[in-house]
């Protein structure tokens, strides 16, 4: 009985352990997840949120923090983003598609840690995390 209580109890540990080592690390796997955690490494500019979506949609409603960069335009945006190579860059679009894109253009310019929101705008809209929207008057 004792041997099962140090058993349970070390494993316990370890998985502690390993997950206080994924949450301390400010590098985001190859996808990451909708949550509070990448909105607060997005405020502290400690990553690049990138919605490649159309300017419409991005106005109809987007993650806070997000930059809006066309998929089909994104050579054009390539020297404001070039302060971005070494740093991480999450890309979502609506369902997926367009992100796919995206990080395969960013990749191949040698944007060394781009990773992509699972789930996208979708997922992102069936948690309760926020959404911003522009105001009317802009649209």
């Amino acid at each position: 009985m004792r041997y099962l209580a140090v058993l349970l109890l070390s494993i316990l540990a370890l998985g502690l352990l390993a997950s206080v080592q994924c949450t301390a690390s400010a590098e985001p796997p190859d996808s990451v997840s909708a949550s509070p955690y990448l909105l607060e490494r997005v405020k502290n500019n400690e990553w690049l949120l990138l919605d490649v979506r159309s300017e419409q949609e991005y106005r109809e409603g987007h993650i806070p923090g997000a930059i809006n960069v066309p998929h089909d335009r994104i050579d054009e945006y390539l020297a404001e983003l070039d302060d971005y190579k070494d740093k991480p860059v999450i890309v979502y679009c609506r369902s997926g598609r367009r992100a796919k894109l995206a990080m395969k253009q960013l990749q191949a310019k040698d944007f060394n840690k781009v990773s992509h929101l699972e789930g996208d705008m979708l997922g992102w809209n069936a948690t309760s995390l926020p959404v911003e929207k522009l105001p009317k008057e802009m649209m």
